[in-house]
């Protein structure tokens, strides 16, 4: 374990809170000794501009970088070694993905806009819902430990090097939604392999799908990817 673990996130609460409110901030409470924060606190600029700040900071101070979002309550005991075993893998993972990218997928686990659910066979990674344990219900897609073309953006974990030297960076176009897929497109050109990992955690969302928000990044995405 040679490489140090930096926790990073935005959130749009401010340092204080973080800490006392939000899930991350309190999971994080209990492991203190294990990794290092980099917060972006008061954020609402999207997630890639402070997701590439971090990057770019970690040229002088390379790390293994977890960007992951505040409402996710680490559960597992063990996350700092998963990650290191994760990533001896793969060079980068995240808790749940596709084994298959598709037309106009707007999503890691749909197929089309009508939010049709692509099939088992193709899902890969475990994720638990809720706010307090036990959880609300564990959407086990399938068995983690498999490489995938897409991932899903709760968790991503890479070592700070590898990004840099392969110029893999978040497209500072996209905000809170389609930035994750964005990500693993990139990746994949810059051939870099992707997997999920078994890290347990809960997630206080599912996400949101069919906003007026996520329906303005899916047509940004569809631009730029042409596919």
């Amino acid at each position: 374990m040679d490489f140090k673990v930096r926790v990073v996130c935005a959130t749009r609460e401010t340092a204080e809170g973080f800490a006392a409110r939000s899930a991350l901030g309190r999971s994080l409470g209990l492991y203190a000794s294990l990794f290092e924060l980099r917060l972006f606190p008061g954020n609402s600029a999207g997630l890639p501009l402070a997701y590439n700040t971090a990057i770019r900071e970690s040229a002088a101070d390379p790390a293994i970088l977890v960007f992951v979002h505040d409402d996710v309550h680490l559960l597992d005991f063990y996350w700092p070694t998963r990650l290191f075993n994760g990533l001896a893998k793969f060079d980068i993972i995240g808790l749940a993905g596709n084994r298959r990218r598709v037309e106009r997928q707007p999503a890691w686990r749909f197929l089309d806009d009508q939010f049709t659910r692509d099939a088992r066979d193709n899902l890969s990674g475990v994720i638990a819902h809720g706010k307090a344990w036990p959880a609300d219900y564990i959407s086990a897609y399938g068995p983690p430990g498999h490489e995938v073309k897409l991932l899903d953006g709760v968790m991503l974990a890479a070592r700070s090097d590898t990004l840099i030297s392969r110029n893999v960076w978040f497209d500072e176009a996209f905000d809170f939604h389609f930035y994750d897929l964005d990500f693993c497109r990139t990746a994949e050109q810059r051939g870099l392999r992707m997997g999920t990992w078994g890290i347990s955690v809960m997630h206080e969302s599912d996400g949101s799908f069919g906003t007026p928000a996520w329906r303005a990044g899916y047509e940004r995405y569809l631009s730029k990817w042409k596919s």
